[in-house]
């Protein structure tokens, strides 16, 4: 194996057992703890054991045969989730399966937290399931992102960018979590990965925050980065040897895109500006995974209730009737995609040809 420079020139992050301690213990600060205090103390030093030790995965078993190395010592985490994955490939595979569409909506606002109101984002979202759930042998799975706001134990984790060190350190699906020694659990992303590859289709429904994307869309964008060009076997690296996926990359990684070929409708909408900047981003990242555009009508920005205040944003949203069409149209657009691509009738100029820069 080639020497690699591997760069090391951060401050450590490790904690003292009292500021570990101290931060475990916030979440136990409601009174209705109190007289728990000496379970919770047990608790308390059952967890500093695996933090102390880095025990990221405490549960694993060797991988098996159709590894690289069938006696590493997988997380069965990772297992679990990588098996989802297959699942819903060969499901999307079948060609007597439903077709299926995910429709995302990427607001982060809901009634059933500090905003006390529903979005128009779920408005729109909705109307296109609408227009979904009337297709004969369609299925239809809304990706709600507005539960990471709402919903007790629902995360989206940041995504570490194993990728920037070198493509084969990032697995497919994301072996970075669960980390239990740092208490990062009950990761979305195991779920949502399957989502993306069980469908056919994907609408993804956003606004515009601060001339960008929402927080939890763009966190489930960069944690699907392992999608494009992703290491499906951990155990080429056992985990997470820099050195050995370095040396995997610079023998001439593959790249392979696996939600490739898959149909996306893109619909953005702002009150001030933006629209087409994050419309851009989105689409742009779902051409560069391996997704093709349905149409013209199937991406679309728009600005509603345009400088109004943001008290009556609703009612400009029922006025413009215009825009809501468009929305469903955007839906119609994906269906009519599907069903050509899935008879074999969607035309690309470029199917077939081989990129000469694989990144």
């Amino acid at each position: 194996m080639a020497g690699f420079n591997v760069r090391k020139e951060m401050p450590g992050v490790e904690l003292s057992k009292d500021e570990f301690k101290k931060r475990y213990c916030e979440r136990f600060s409601d009174p209705v703890f109190a007289p728990l205090r000496k379970e919770i103390d047990h608790v308390l030093e059952a967890a500093w054991q695996p933090y102390a030790q880095s025990r990221k995965a405490p549960h694993t078993r060797p991988a098996g045969s159709g590894f690289a190395d069938p006696e590493y010592q997988l997380s069965v985490d990772w297992i679990a989730a990588s098996e989802k994955i297959k699942d819903a490939e060969r499901q999307q595979k079948d060609p007597a399966s439903p077709s299926r569409v995910l429709l995302i909506n990427a607001a982060s606002r809901s009634e059933h937290t500090c905003p006390g109101e529903s979005s128009k984002t779920w408005r729109l979202a909705m109307l296109a399931r609408e227009i979904f759930a009337h297709e004969p042998h369609f299925e239809v799975e809304v990706l709600d992102l507005s539960r990471l706001t709402s919903e007790y134990g629902r995360v989206i984790y940041p995504c570490k960018t194993c990728v920037s060190t070198a493509m084969p350190l990032c697995h497919w699906p994301c072996s970075c979590y669960p980390n239990h020694a740092l208490g990062q659990v009950q990761d979305w992303m195991n779920d949502i990965y399957a989502m993306w590859a069980a469908a056919h289709g994907v609408m993804i429904v956003c606004p515009v925050n601060w001339y960008g994307p929402p927080s939890g869309l763009k966190l489930m964008m960069d944690r699907l980065v392992c999608a494009d060009g992703g290491n499906a076997d951990p155990t080429s690296t056992h985990g997470k040897n820099v050195e050995q996926a370095k040396a995997l990359e610079m023998a001439g990684w593959p790249y392979p895109q696996h939600l490739a070929g898959r149909l996306f409708s893109v619909v953005v909408h702002g009150d001030y500006g933006g629209e087409a900047m994050v419309h851009a981003a989105i689409a742009d990242w779902l051409r560069g995974t391996g997704l093709i555009e349905a149409g013209q009508m199937s991406q679309l920005a728009r600005l509603v209730g345009y400088m109004e205040p943001y008290a009556t944003s609703h009612d400009a949203l029922d006025r413009d009737t215009a825009f809501q069409e468009e929305a469903r149209n955007a839906a119609r657009a994906l269906v009519q995609a599907v069903k050509l691509q899935r008879r074999g009738e969607l035309q690309q100029p470029d199917a077939g040809l081989d990129t000469p820069r694989k990144k």
